[in-house]
């Protein structure tokens, strides 16, 4: 791998890791999330819910950055169009909020999944800034 292919590389697994992660939340919601919220009060529930909503804004933010990137690497976009303000990653107040996921009794892939895509996004956050500096 040259020096100019490694972050190509680097990014096309990063997005095949999002997409990925993208995939098994969608699975996971069509098919689990409602056999896992019935045992659950009407609270857990509604925290559920806001949190599913928080997991589908990061992974939507993430494959729209990670798209971005790829579209630099396929020569479709420049570098400095990729690092303007609309094409930088986006809802950081709400995707790196705590909200309810710490102290709550969610199912366990819930909560794995919750985990996996606050990681995901942290990590393309800290991305985004190296490459703004860079």
């Amino acid at each position: 791998m040259t020096d100019e292919t490694a972050p190509a590389a680097f990014f096309n697994r990063t997005f095949d890791e999002a997409f990925g992660l993208l995939v098994e939340a969608r699975n996971y919601i069509a098919c689990e999330e409602a056999a896992d919220r019935r045992p659950l009060d009407s609270l857990t529930r509604l925290m559920m819910t806001c949190e599913a909503t928080r997991m589908t804004a990061r992974l939507a933010y993430v494959m729209s950055w990670l798209m971005v990137r790829k579209a630099v690497f396929a020569g479709e976009i420049t570098a400095d169009e990729a690092c303007g303000s609309e094409r930088r990653l986006d809802g950081h107040e709400t995707c790196l909020a705590e909200g309810f996921a710490h102290g709550s009794d969610f199912p366990p892939h819930f909560a794995d999944l919750l985990e996996k895509s606050r990681r995901l996004y942290v990590r393309v956050s800290r991305l985004d800034e190296l490459l703004i500096r860079g």
